[in-house]
């Protein structure tokens, strides 16, 4: 199971699919992208481990925008929760 990630932390390239998943609309974003992974069978043993940025390398992916979308969206949420 992937370690929570503390509202603090900024989601990176490191970040795992997992963590980034536990917003909900993140998911949103990441299929705005075609991000392969939502739809793949192998994802659910991956996901845990599978880091964005390699993901974004993988399929040639905009990881700075990707990113930064990400990350916004996780900023509205922690102002929310504060």
């Amino acid at each position: 199971m992937a370690k929570k990630s503390t509202k603090k932390n900024k989601i990176t390239e490191n970040t795992t699919l997992a963590e980034i998943l536990e917003y909900p609309a993140a998911g949103k974003i990441l299929a705005k992208y075609n991000l392969p992974c939502l739809n793949c069978p192998m994802a659910v043993f991956e996901i845990g481990v599978l880091k964005i940025g390699q993901v974004c390398k993988m399929y040639n992916i905009d990881s700075e925008s990707l990113l930064k979308e990400l990350n916004s969206i996780k900023i509205k949420i922690t102002r929310q929760n504060d």
